[in-house]
């Protein structure tokens, strides 16, 4: 199969690049700046990702692109593009003030590949700290702003190299797409064959080939990629499959009932497991975040370890690991920034193989895959929830009447959130529409929830607070509530969702009016970094 490389010296938008080239029906694979393959035979472009050094520097990361040059096309970005001209004869210089935002061309050159179709004064988008002052040897300034004169440039030959000191894979950069695919499709000259389709044809039809008449166990969150995982390989194999569903008590409110009506629903072979009593026991009293996390893993693994010892001819272990989970894992200095809460621990006797068929797709390709099969809607678009659940999002010790409280209060916000529609034009259309919502366009504009703008969403009680209020004519003592909203691509930054005033006061005023137990709601309106998404 074809593919588009991309070597990430680091950048936080690298996975992005990575996913706006899948959006173009093409294949491509993220590796370290150094870990270009061996083998290249199916590689019909190299992109150089941005990064968060300059290319002077000591520390800098260096490749050799002595293999690729005149082989491949390269598109540099940001740091990719500074990178060429430092070695091909250019020159870099601190720009003095970091150069971030939008920009406008001031000068572009159409008849370059790259600009093919684009606008006089496209907008796009910088964010560096370096800047281009010498151009590479051979090489034609494409793009200038009224500030970077170098803001693109253009290498001609039979396998060309470009650079852009702007990233093309932002949504700032209002025609970045058609950057990338004159790059991608024009230039390297993908077929465009990577689609939702084809992956659920191709991958229907290996893991008949890989797993036989094996059986195959698969521990369900109801989350997007475990139930994607499980009509998949029920897609491929049927009753060959058997899933596991625990709940730990620590689910949304009637979640453990609605996931397995909607498991039900897809003719999923599942087994439903109600340990909420074994977690909340080994939790009481129990007040540190990180103590609670691992009981919580603990008796997960323990309870799923006794349901599939069960299942004594079973041979596959599956997971609903995607890409982003393995890029994630470690980063190009080889140190681990993220671990994912995928089912481990399992015993060694079993001897379970590993069976992980979504390990290649993005969050937004595993949605369209989904829908590609008929999944119900509410399934695809469903936040991602913490593996430990609301304990996460209660501050203290776990009760179940705490449990309750916060299952009342989520459920008003969610629901809240479902039913609110809004309208949206330019940018935030374009970024909904991109996250594979469904939506019409309608004189420029579409209509969808505030759920479908949002990434994660979730009430957290702060149950080791007590506040004032009153209430009739009497004064009460008890816990405020804080709801978070966060808007995001990868989970990797988060800010914090802009939601309307009057859907705010509604619900505030649903949670104080209708939750037994909570006199004050709080919006939280911290950014990911500094703050973490959840609150433990």
């Amino acid at each position: 199969m074809q593919k588009i490389i991309i070597l990430d010296f680091g950048s936080q938008t690298t996975q992005l690049i990575g996913r706006r080239v899948r959006e173009l029906d093409t294949f491509c694979e993220i590796l370290p700046y150094n870990k270009y393959p061996e083998d290249d035979s199916d590689v019909i472009g190299v992109i150089l990702s941005g990064s968060p050094l300059s290319v002077y520097a000591d520390d800098a990361f260096h490749v050799d692109l002595g293999k690729i040059r005149g082989r491949l096309p390269i598109l540099g970005i940001c740091y990719g593009a500074q990178y060429m001209s430092h070695i091909y004869g250019g020159k870099v210089e601190s720009a003095g003030t970091r150069e971030y935002g939008r920009q406008n061309l001031a000068y572009v050159d159409t008849t370059c590949p790259l600009f093919k179709g684009f606008d006089a004064h496209s907008q796009v988008w910088m964010s560096h700290g370096d800047s281009i002052t010498r151009i590479p040897e051979g090489a034609h300034v494409v793009a200038s702003t009224e500030t970077v004169e170098n803001a693109a440039y253009y290498i001609p030959g039979e396998k060309p190299i470009f650079g852009t000191q702007f990233h093309p894979e932002v949504f700032h950069s209002l025609q970045g797409t058609l950057l990338l695919k004159n790059f991608v499709v024009d230039v390297c000259g993908s077929k465009q064959e990577w689609s939702a389709d084809a992956f659920v044809e191709t991958t229907v039809r290996e893991l008949r080939e890989q797993i036989g008449s094996d059986r195959v166990i698969l521990g369900l969150s109801g989350g997007v990629d475990s139930s994607v995982v499980a009509v998949l390989l029920n897609k491929a194999i049927g009753e060959q499959l058997t899933c596991i569903f625990v709940d730990h008590g620590m689910l949304r409110k009637n979640e453990f009932e609605d996931v397995m009506r909607d498991y039900e629903c897809l003719g999923l072979n599942v087994i439903g497991v109600d340990a909420s009593e074994r977690f909340l026991s080994d939790l009481a009293g129990v007040t540190e975040p990180e103590k609670k996390r691992k009981i919580i893993g603990r008796d997960f693994v323990e309870v799923f370890n006794d349901e599939a010892r069960k299942i004594t001819d079973a041979k596959w272990l599956a997971q609903g690991t995607i890409y982003p989970d393995r890029i994630e894992s470690l980063n190009i200095t080889g140190k681990v920034i993220k671990s994912h809460h995928n089912v481990g621990g399992l015993p060694e006797e079993m001897h379970l193989q590993l069976c992980e068929p979504l390990k290649w797709l993005f969050k937004d390709e595993v949605r369209r895959v989904g829908r590609s099969m008929g999944m119900p809607e509410h399934l695809i678009t469903r936040h991602p929830f913490p593996g430990p659940g609301l304990a996460v999002r209660i501050l203290g010790d776990i009760t179940r009447e705490k449990v309750r409280v916060l299952q009342d209060a989520d459920d008003i916000f969610i629901r809240g959130l479902r039913e609110y529609k809004v309208r949206l034009s330019g940018e935030e259309a374009r970024a909904v529409l991109a996250a594979g919502v469904p939506a019409d366009m309608q004189n420029g504009e579409i209509e969808v929830s505030l759920y479908d703008q949002i990434w994660q969403a979730g009430a957290i009680l702060l149950s080791e607070v007590r506040s004032v209020g009153v209430m009739g004519d009497e004064r009460t003592y008890e816990n405020p509530v804080a709801l978070r909203a966060v808007t995001s691509s990868d989970a990797m930054t988060a800010d914090w969702a802009h939601l309307p005033y009057d859907f705010m006061a509604k619900v505030s005023n649903d949670i104080i009016n209708k939750v037994k137990g909570v006199n004050r709601v709080c919006y939280d309106i911290s950014s990911k970094p500094p703050a973490t998404i959840e609150w433990e």
